[in-house]
């Protein structure tokens, strides 16, 4: 039901009525939103996400279950929805302040021209930039057929007097449209310190159905991260952890039943070569100790030894063939080299994979010990980064059953064909040429990586029914998900190809020793870490008032990293910069922290409660800094919805660099300490406000905002 807001008397009167508390639940909220949504991490949440398990069977493929069902990443924070309704779609006044002026503009607006208050309401936007704005109206976009300037001139005129908009103005073909800062200051400030948490989120979005939420959540899973077993973390591991982890976030915030799931490099010939290795240059302790660095030193001794043996091997083929080109006999070669092909390591680990393959309950045994030691390890490596999942896949956990399935429904639907041995889907003979040719089934019949995901997609949807799923990969995967996606359109699943998204990435460089040698992801977070320690002693009298500066500095280590990933669009690669990323200056990391801490500080120095701020007279903040702070807080629950448009973290990390900016230029103009005492307390209230804002988008996009540095 809409409504038209025509004071500011009446809509503060309404807005005590329609806010959903962050610490009660409204009576007419459904039970459904109350009983059934996931609990988002806070001492007092305000809606108690069921807090689960989920059931996911006790199948072979489901193994090793994350330990938490909370989201580490967005700890503190809690999701509000709502059961009331307007007339338009996708707006919710009680949980977005400037929903309440859209609906107010759309309304007067038509009022006073007789244009359908839908068609305003759609296409209203909001401005980046405050000098254009709190809102604008497209012009052209009304589809009305008048010159644009003109009919701006006469739309501004003919919009009613209002408690809540300025007059309208003309800006080339917008209609500006600029809110009236006492009744905004009211409506937002005292939004935010009373959602806290909760500010920005809107659980509607993740509902099936808005209108009834008993038809339950959308379901997504975001597979992420997806190291291989006992291999280091390299680049894009990292960037497909901070970014999916981001992506779990905010779909959580805004109300979908979210699945972290880890797709782990886990099974193939490499695992037969390390158990070999293993019987080589395996030790016990090394493997309790520190299993991913242990089988990765056993990784490349043995391998170093397929090098070195794969010499005369190549040699021995050269020979073969140049002795075939002039009709020679070579009989004796090829004994030779099968000799030294069969003693190769490289072929024992062929036969120990097949083993593996076979069900050899030894060989599995030790597989099964390689894979569930480095699990525990990479939790510990994601809990400092805030991330946990809530299911550990893996390629090993794709059916047999699944594959042959796949297969047979190409063979018979014409999708595959035999080609050399082989069977693959050609692709430009089903309107897709630019992506060539793929290979299903090697000549030798073992199955292929593209293979194993197709068995797993379909398995995927059986087991788990989403709504939509992500991968979260490199860009150099490009082809093969827009294969593999194309491969379960023509298997007949249109619409499961439809639910599933490729969210890409850039690469990392630099992140690699000047050999050129891998470097392990926990030894990158303790070079950062180590930079930010040292950053920090150069302020002795800082440095003494943190309780714990090695967790404070491993915090800041990591903001750095993350913060850096995250700053510029997803599909852009960067530098990894250890000295750019901890630094003060610029938009980094540490100084998001260093702005977050700053309002901690003035809160202490201030000596007043956040909590006790709710009465302040908002009347008193006047000056443009307050008010055009408020303004852009009052954006933060449209960058929200924006984000889940984009799928960039980008987007919440230039609104809060935005901010952070603005609140340095204010410190001057808005002085707490020594100011009069109902003057004080009613900037305190905009700084706790501002802070409540930067909190929450940390959290979202991974960060733990520190108090002290």
């Amino acid at each position: 039901m809409g409504r038209a807001v025509v004071s500011g008397a009446r809509y503060f009167a309404l807005q005590s009525v329609t806010t959903v508390s962050a610490r009660t639940c409204c009576p007419s909220i459904p039970t459904f939103l109350r009983s059934s949504y996931r609990l988002f991490f806070s001492a007092r949440p305000s809606f108690s996400f069921a807090s689960s398990r989920r059931a996911f069977g006790t199948s072979k493929r489901t193994v090793a279950m994350a330990s938490n069902d909370l989201p580490i990443s967005v700890e503190g924070l809690s999701l509000q929805s709502t059961s009331e309704t307007s007339k338009f779609a996708n707006c919710f006044p009680s949980l977005n302040p400037v929903d309440i002026y859209r609906e107010h503009i759309a309304e007067k607006l038509s009022e006073g021209t007789g244009i359908e208050a839908e068609k305003i309401y759609s296409r209203l936007m909001w401005t980046s930039t405050l000098d254009k704005g709190d809102l604008v109206l497209p012009i052209p976009s009304l589809g009305i057929k008048k010159n644009p300037q003109e009919l701006g001139k006469e739309l501004a005129e003919k919009f009613p007097q209002s408690d809540l908009v300025q007059p309208p103005s003309v800006a080339g073909v917008h209609l500006q449209f600029f809110f009236r800062p006492q009744p905004l200051m009211h409506t937002v400030l005292r939004r935010i310190l009373k959602d806290r948490a909760t500010y920005g989120t809107n659980g509607n979005q993740g509902l099936r159905d808005p209108a009834d939420p008993s038809k339950g959540r959308k379901k997504i899973i975001v597979e992420f991260s997806s190291p291989n077993i006992a291999k280091p973390f390299h680049a894009g591991h990292l960037r497909s952890t901070i970014i999916g982890g981001f992506l779990a976030n905010l779909h959580t915030v805004m109300g979908w039943d979210v699945i972290k799931m880890n797709y782990l490099g886990d099974w193939g010939k490499q695992y037969g070569l390390l158990a070999n290795g293993f019987k080589y240059f395996g030790d016990e302790e090394k493997l309790t100790k520190d299993p991913i660095n242990h089988l990765f030193d056993v990784y490349v001794k043995v391998n170093n030894i397929v090098s070195e043996q794969d010499v005369p091997i190549k040699e021995l083929k050269e020979q073969i063939k140049a002795k075939k080109e002039k009709s020679e006999d070579v009989s004796a070669q090829e004994a030779e080299l099968q000799k030294l092909v069969d003693a190769s390591e490289d072929e024992k680990a062929r036969r120990y994979f097949k083993s593996m393959e076979d069900g050899d309950p030894d060989a599995l045994a030790l597989w099964k010990r390689f894979r569930e030691l480095s699990i525990e390890k990479y939790k510990s490596t994601y809990a400092r980064l805030n991330i946990d999942f809530d299911v550990y896949s893996g390629e090993s956990q794709v059916k047999n059953e699944s594959m042959t399935s796949a297969y047979q429904t190409m063979e018979k639907s014409g999708v595959a064909e035999k080609s050399d041995g082989a069977v693959i889907v050609d692709f430009t003979k089903h309107g897709a040429k630019k992506l060539g040719k793929a290979i299903i089934v090697r000549k030798d019949g073992t199955p292929l990586y593209l293979t194993r995901d197709i068995g797993a997609i379909v398995e995927r949807d059986e087991e788990f029914h989403f709504d939509k799923m992500i991968y979260v990969i490199a860009a150099q995967q490009d082809l093969h998900t827009a294969q593999l996606f194309k491969i379960t359109e023509l298997m007949g699943h249109k619409d499961l190809a439809s639910r599933c998204q490729h969210v890409n990435f850039g690469m990392v460089r630099g992140m690699s020793t000047r050999k050129g040698t891998v470097k392990f992801l926990d030894d990158i977070l303790g070079d950062v870490r180590d930079k930010m320690h040292e950053v920090m002693k150069k302020n002795p009298e800082k440095y003494e008032q943190i309780e714990n500066p090695e967790a404070t500095a491993d915090i800041l280590g990591i903001t750095s990293v993350m913060v850096q990933d995250m700053s510029g669009k997803r599909i852009n690669g960067y530098d990894f910069n250890l000295d750019a990323m901890t630094s003060f200056e610029g938009d980094t990391g540490p100084y998001l922290q260093y702005a977050h801490a700053r309002l901690r500080s003035i809160t202490r120095k201030a000596g007043l409660d956040p909590s006790q701020l709710g009465d302040s007279n908002i009347d008193l903040l006047t000056e443009p800094h307050a008010i055009d702070l408020v303004r852009y807080l009052a954006q933060w629950p449209d960058v929200l919805l924006q984000t889940t448009r984009t799928l960039e973290p980008t987007t919440i990390l230039t609104y809060l660099f935005k901010m952070t900016h603005m609140l340095s230029s204010s410190y001057d103009v808005l002085k707490v300490v020594g100011s009069e005492e109902e003057v004080k307390k009613a900037r305190m209230m905009l700084y706790e406000a501002a802070r409540q804002v930067l909190y929450n988008g940390m959290r979202i996009v991974g960060l733990s905002p520190v108090d002290r540095m």
